[in-house]
């Protein structure tokens, strides 16, 4: 197992890897609308949320050598279901031809109270 890190994306708030590569598969974490550089949310707008965790997603999966084509599976969490159309109109700008497996389901509370997390694994 390697683990993955990046600068170009936020930096663990807990006690955990932003991506662990296992052979072939690479698991990236949640990542939350945070900038990486000021570990603030770039907004309370949950598309640009989207934007945020998606370009986080990619700067990790990028850090493994590999591309959002490499993406087999995400799973979205939203804390209010509503935004679901506001969210796959974001999404579906990353993933557009292609268009990996994905769940997304309402949470009751996301850390730091974030509306949007994305989380994602992808295959060599």
């Amino acid at each position: 197992m390697k683990v993955i890190n990046t600068t170009h994306a936020p930096a663990a708030i807990g006690p955990y890897s932003q991506a662990i590569e296992a052979g072939n598969t690479l698991y990236v974490s949640g990542q939350i609308p945070l900038d990486p550089v000021t570990m603030e949310f770039v907004s309370d707008d949950p598309s640009e949320q989207t934007e945020q965790c998606l370009k986080n997603l990619k700067a990790i999966i990028e850090e493994a050598g590999l591309t959002l084509e490499n993406v087999v599976k995400c799973g979205i969490f939203l804390k209010d279901m509503n935004d679901f159309a506001a969210v796959n109109e974001v999404y579906g700008k990353y993933f557009d031809a292609h268009k990996p497996a994905r769940f997304c389901v309402e949470v009751a509370r996301l850390p730091k109270d974030a509306k949007v997390e994305i989380d994602a694994i992808a295959v060599k």
